[in-house]
């Protein structure tokens, strides 16, 4: 059986955490937890029970066999194509690759509708050309190789180091400084499951955010972000870490503060230089989608 508990301030709906959980929909989980397929605390529930972070939830992985994928095949913009390598703007909302629970099309069903030969480019099948990732609800530019030489080529470089990201960053309330590094270290957290910023005496792996404030409103604040390292949920981590959470991030939030609800993440990745195969240094950006622009529009100003 595999478990999965609560890591939300306040107690949520069964059927909205094992959504969250599973990656199917509403009704699908719903009709798994009437035929009594997730249980609490080793026990059947109803869709509607309240679950806090003292409860743990259990199903076998298997029920998800017949689960077929549901929505529709993700849409990308190509910022850049060649023989080698091609270059894409995510939108939010798009699952990179498949998780072990997830049903619904991927980024990789997609490339691989439109790119079927890198369904052997790359260390894993589950992953076919991507060198690196972007969370579900973030957008922005990613790099996918469709050769294997391309693939270890641009790998190096993220692993290096020697690739420069730029991000576009909404945070909750004014920073006291303009611009900063935050270095605290990530691990993940031994009792939630999501990842966790440490101070430098605990363990955990290197992350270097740099930030630029671009401009500041009452409570909030927009940011350029520069990141050396690429840790899982590494900015939305840090900025959580200094009491200023990424608006739209539902994982980390502060206790009692209410997220805006903007149905994503406000995090783009906006800029990235990298060596293509062919040795030419290129730098490609994506300005952030409308739906961002209109949030900038909505909040008070100075």
């Amino acid at each position: 059986m595999k478990t999965f508990t609560s890591d939300q301030p306040e107690p949520e709906r069964l059927d909205k955490l094992a959504t969250t959980e599973l990656g199917i929909t509403r009704s699908q989980v719903q009709k798994l937890i009437k035929a009594e397929k997730i249980l609490v605390d080793d026990k059947p529930a109803n869709a509607r029970t309240m679950i806090d972070s003292s409860m743990v939830m259990s199903y076998d992985p298997t029920i998800l066999d017949a689960v077929e994928k549901v929505g529709e095949m993700p849409v990308f913009e190509i910022l850049f194509e060649n023989e080698e390598m091609v270059t894409i703007n995510k939108p939010a909302g798009v699952l990179v690759h498949e998780a072990e629970t997830s049903t619904e099309f991927t980024l990789v069903d997609a490339l691989l509708c439109k790119w079927p030969e890198i369904a052997t480019v790359g260390d894993d099948a589950k992953r076919a050309g991507l060198v690196h990732r972007l969370d579900k609800h973030a957008s922005g530019i990613m790099v996918v190789a469709k050769t294997q030489e391309a693939f270890d080529h641009l790998k190096t470089q993220f692993k290096d180091r020697l690739v420069k990201k730029n991000y576009t960053v909404l945070v909750h309330e004014k920073l006291s400084q303009e611009s900063g590094t935050i270095d605290f270290p990530i691990s993940r957290s031994k009792t939630s499951g999501r990842m966790a910023a440490r101070s430098k005496v605990d363990d955990g792996k290197k992350a270097v955010t740099h930030y630029d404030t671009i401009k500041a409103y009452p409570h909030h604040t927009l940011l350029d972000v520069n990141i050396e390292t690429g840790r899982t949920h590494q900015i939305r981590v840090h900025f959580f870490a200094m009491d200023h959470p990424v608006v739209g991030d539902t994982l980390y939030r502060q206790r009692g503060v209410k997220p805006m609800d903007i149905g994503r993440l406000f995090l783009h990745a906006r800029k990235l230089r990298i060596t293509i195969p062919n040795g030419e240094e290129k730098t490609f950006e994506a300005p952030i989608p409308k739906e961002l622009e209109d949030v900038l529009d909505t909040i008070p100003k100075l």
